[in-house]
């Protein structure tokens, strides 16, 4: 809560004060980023947010034994690729459908899985 309200008197502090004192602002403000954020964005984290945001929606209703976690998501790799890339029956339905950023990070993800499970570096 302090870090809330020395956040809004600094941005008060800013639209308010003279052009000299919104170069001290400026220096000090550290800007905070909000729980969801994820820093590291590595090619699990990506993959994870799709089959959060893409996948999990159906299957927590549909396919209860196939809902993704992080402690599930990499020994289900090789389901995930056989159902959106061999046999493209993933994602169902005409209002979910994968970008191709989406699915290019999915393939990062399942190449790097593999890449450990055969004991290569990435």
């Amino acid at each position: 809560m302090t870090t809330l309200t020395n956040l809004i008197i600094i941005l008060i502090l800013s639209v308010f004060s003279e052009s000299s004192n919104e170069k001290y602002l400026a220096h000090t403000y550290v800007p905070i980023e909000p729980h969801h954020i994820v820093v590291n964005d590595s090619a699990q984290v990506r993959a994870f947010r799709i089959l959060t945001n893409k996948c999990n929606v159906c299957h927590e209703n549909r396919n209860r034994r196939r809902v993704f976690t992080e402690n599930n998501m990499n020994d289900l790799s090789s389901d995930v690729y056989k159902q959106v890339f061999i046999k493209k029956r993933m994602p169902k339905g005409k209002k979910i459908k994968l970008t191709s950023e989406e699915y290019q990070d999915l393939l990062t993800w399942i190449s790097s899985i593999k890449n450990n499970k055969n004991g290569n570096q990435l």
